[in-house]
């Protein structure tokens, strides 16, 4: 029987415990799959339970220097114990104290700093510093000396089997001090990991904050409040003014403007009445509503996001693809090197064996790839983080790694250029009618009708508060149009087509019927047995400042942009020609679309789809990078994209952009730091001018500057 089990793992906080992780258990038969969750220290097994049991799996994993439990649910702080809580900073500290101490006293035995650096080179310490340092390597090396064991014994070198020797052979050829202080700035280094980990799991915490465990449900005995898991679809609940919403629904009662940054990223708060969607973890401003609830608490679009981001966060990118296996094959080149340091001049060329042994342990501290290992997965946390915050829901850092390296970018027209909802654009009446006259006449004609363009001028008549009639012997003539007597007239309304029927058309009136359809309008004429009398056209409207959004895209970086699209050439090119792509491709099917969007890819190597949702899932999983529109209001669209705008708003996508490049430059920059620094301690060490103090500080150093530089994109 195939089992998934996910197992809380006490001591995962890295790459390097991943690594481990999976030496012991890949090759394990009846385990088909594993994944980790760094942030919450978890690991999901598929297991036959056939082949290998549960307890097997937690036996395997204290082998590798960790303990595993199986996980009943996600562990939050409240659920630590002091010793998962603070046991590591505890044990820091204690080995810093232990250092001071053990340092002072060395100072004040040996009159001085000069004393103490009589004692370099294997002069003896004296025994009472000697225990403090002795203290100092073992709380600092409580959580390295397990991992680097079962590194060992895995044949797996990692950064804690470079630590531990180093330590081990400073302190055999009396370096006591400096052993102390290796396994110390080592210990902090660590230290600044788990803290950069747990600050960007505190980051997606605060999105779980958004949203109140407490609901107002509105029942027959009053209004009474419940934890929002208890609440079940088609309850209704009532919103406060200035309190948050606390489950997905639908506006039955009031009106209130309702701020939906932390969902969709909109700046402005949005008008919500009867029918409108709201979601939870949004801010209610200033009117009392009473919502249906639509969602449980578990499934609503908060949670979804939550859960995605969750997800994401390790889904790695290339760039740490890349610097994993890069210090796989970096750490034991550093081994090899250290040893060749501390064999070859004492053996062939009589080298004093206590120099070259410490200018060993020296390259061996140099090659600790700390810095390096935590450099990719801070600063890609932190980037998913602040999108989240945005309103763009990015689901693993590979897709925020692509965003950054998109060359072209290709748009659907319906709903994503345009608002996907045809409204009346020009009224021409003719004849000495009124525009007021006609939308009456064109309004009462159409109320009977569900067509898009017949709803269309029924919002449009109900906009200017128009008078609509109710209209007698209403014939519909199937695709053509409509004929009905309004007020003892006969008056019909149709196409273009039906028009030319009618022979009612002039040469004035023909060319401005074309020139609306040139402008990509569907044009609908009103009229009687005698005239014309006038014509409306109606068209999908293109979004607002999209012509802006597509000029700061070619800015941001994208090279070119084009639109995909099954509608006519007219409308097509109107629409391109007011947008500002660069092309346009029209009268496309689903499948035409999919090829076009491949010889995109081939052309331009990272070439996006920004699509409305399903309906252009097979273009978009043929580009490099799928971005669905509008994805609050649709599961599908977060399910189906790469990346997700939570609000209908192409705006975001410079931001994204310009947001996914600035992760990239961290990441390389974060890289190239800690390559270098690296670099130039080894060239010291190689001639002799490094320490192993200096080394290791450089080296922690090095670690809180990657931190920190890839935290500050926690801030978008």
């Amino acid at each position: 029987m195939t089992k998934v089990v996910t197992f809380q793992i006490q001591g995962l906080d890295c790459p390097s415990e991943e690594a481990i992780l999976r030496r012991v258990l890949e090759d394990q038969e009846g385990v088909s799959d594993l994944s980790f969750d760094h942030l919450n220290g978890q690991m999901q097994v598929t297991l036959d339970q056939s082949k290998i049991e549960i307890d097997q799996v937690i036996r395997l994993v204290r082998s590798g220097g960790m303990r595993a439990k199986v996980a009943d649910g996600e562990i939050n702080q409240d659920q630590q114990t002091l010793w998962q809580k603070y046991g590591r900073s505890v044990m820091t500290a204690i080995s810093g104290l232990s250092l001071i101490v053990g340092f002072t006293w060395h100072l004040l035995e040996e009159g001085g700093a000069s004393g103490v650096l009589a004692t370099a080179g294997g002069a003896k310490v004296p025994h009472g510093a000697i225990y403090f340092y002795i203290l100092a390597i073992i709380t600092g090396g409580y959580f390295i000396v397990p991992k680097a064991i079962a590194a060992a014994k895995l044949l797996k070198p990692d950064m804690n089997i470079l630590m531990f020797v180093a330590v081990v052979g400073a302190s055999l050829i009396g370096e006591w001090a400096e052993a102390a202080t290796v396994t110390f700035l080592f210990s902090v280094a660590l230290f600044l990991e788990h803290w950069s980990l747990g600050r960007a799991k505190k980051a997606i915490g605060s999105l779980m904050e958004l949203s109140p465990q407490q609901a107002h449900v509105i029942e027959p005995g009053g209004i009474v409040s419940k934890n929002v898991n208890e609440v079940e679809i088609g309850q209704t609940i009532a919103i406060k003014p200035g309190d948050k919403i606390p489950l997905d629904g639908r506006v039955i009662k009031g009106v209130s403007s309702v701020n939906q940054a932390a969902i969709t990223g909109e700046s402005m708060p949005v008008s919500k009445e009867l029918d409108d969607s709201v979601f939870a973890g949004t801010l209610n401003e200033d009117g009392l509503l009473e919502v249906e609830v639509t969602k449980k608490a578990g499934d609503t679009t908060l949670a979804k996001m939550i859960e995605l981001v969750k997800q994401a966060s390790h889904k790695r990118a290339k760039a740490q693809s890349w610097v994993e296996k890069f210090a796989t094959i970096y750490t034991p080149v550093m081994i090899i090197l250290a040893a060749a340091f501390i064999l070859i001049p004492p053996l062939f060329f009589g080298g004093a064996w206590n120099e070259w042994i410490y200018r060993g342990l020296v390259i061996l501290v140099i090659g600790c790839p700390c810095a390096l290992v935590i450099s990719t997965p801070v600063s890609i946390v932190a980037g998913l983080t602040a999108a989240a915050k945005q309103g763009v829901l990015i689901k693993g850092g590979i897709h925020l790694e692509t965003a950054g390296r998109l060359k072209a970018l290709a748009f659907d027209k319906t709903g994503t250029l345009t608002y996907g909802k045809p409204v009346v654009q020009q009224i021409v009446p003719l004849n000495d009618h009124t525009e007021e006259q006609l939308l009456s006449i064109a309004a009462s004609l159409e109320s009977v009708s569900s067509h898009p363009l017949a709803k269309a001028i029924m919002a449009k008549a109900l906009d200017a508060k128009v008078e609509i009639k109710r209209p007698d012997n209403l014939q519909v003539i199937q695709g053509k149009g409509a004929e009905a007597v309004l007020d003892g007239e006969n008056y019909w309304i149709g196409s273009h087509r039906f028009l030319h029927e009618k022979n009612l058309e002039t040469p004035e009136m023909h060319a401005k019927a074309v020139e609306m359809e040139d402008a990509g309008h569907s044009i609908i004429v009103i009229g009687t047995s005698k005239h014309v009398c006038g014509i409306i056209s109606v068209a999908d409207e293109p979004r607002e400042n999209i012509a802006d959004t597509i000029a700061e895209l070619k800015r941001s970086g994208i090279k070119e942009t084009f639109m995909l699209t099954g509608d006519n050439q007219p409308t097509a090119k109107a629409l391109a020609s007011h947008s500002g792509v660069d092309r346009y491709f029209a009268e496309l099917l689903p499948e035409d679309k999919v090829r076009t969007m491949r010889q995109m890819v081939q052309r331009w190597t990272y070439a996006g789809m920004v699509g409305d949702g399903v309906n252009d899932a097979p273009a978009m999983a043929s580009s490099s990078l799928g971005i669905a529109m509008g994805a609050a209001g649709s599961d599908s669209a977060i399910e189906t994209a790469d990346i997700a705008l939570m609000a209908d708003d192409l705006s975001q996508l410079p931001w994204l952009m310009r947001h996914s490049r600035k992760t990239l430059k961290t990441i390389k920059s974060n890289i190239a730091f800690a390559l270098g620094i690296k670099a130039i301690f080894l060239c010291l060490a190689i001639f002799g001018f490094a320490s192993l103090w200096m080394a290791i500080a450089a080296d922690t150093g090095a670690s809180l500057l990657v931190v920190s530089y890839g935290l500050r994109l926690i801030r978008p």
